[in-house]
């Protein structure tokens, strides 16, 4: 897979951290910005948010290698595996949730951003913490008319 190429890159040199720090921190708040050293190697500055979620999209990313590794049953079955809380999910949302989860870390992988993996993995382990919970089995009662709602 290779990085998306739209990506900001931004570099500055040590100088500038200490001249112009609030400038570069700001910088480092929107995405990850290289320190160049004439002493040392480059450092990179960003924020404890990306920081965060690389650590776990890379925890993701071992998880799944984990389960591809593994050659018995369905993809889906293997996951339950690593994610117990897919039990939670009828069969066929286990294999919907199991290919939505690759499908997103593909995407997160290819375009740098942790984010889409983390929150379709937090989707589905809520829809399943909420299936646990009975949330799910209630009747509901769907408005067949549109109703309009004056403003408080």
């Amino acid at each position: 897979m290779t990085m998306a190429a739209d990506l900001p890159v931004a570099t500055r040199r040590s100088s500038d951290l200490s001249k112009h720090s609030a400038e570069v921190f700001a910088e480092a708040e929107d995405h990850p910005v290289t320190v160049t050293r004439r002493d040392g190697e480059a450092l990179v500055l960003m924020s404890q948010r990306e920081a965060e979620g690389r650590a776990r999209l890379l925890d993701f990313a071992s998880q799944l290698i984990t389960v591809t590794l593994d050659e018995n049953g369905t993809l889906a079955a293997r996951m339950t595996k690593v994610f117990p809380w897919m039990l939670a999910l009828s069969a066929p949302d286990r294999e919907s949730c199991a290919q939505d989860l690759v499908d997103a870390a593909r995407a997160s992988f290819s375009t740098n951003q942790p984010h889409l993996a983390i929150a379709e993995l937090t989707s589905w382990k809520e829809t399943a913490t909420a299936l646990a919970a009975g949330l799910g089995s209630a009747d509901l009662e769907w408005l067949d008319e549109d109703e309009t709602v004056e403003r408080p």
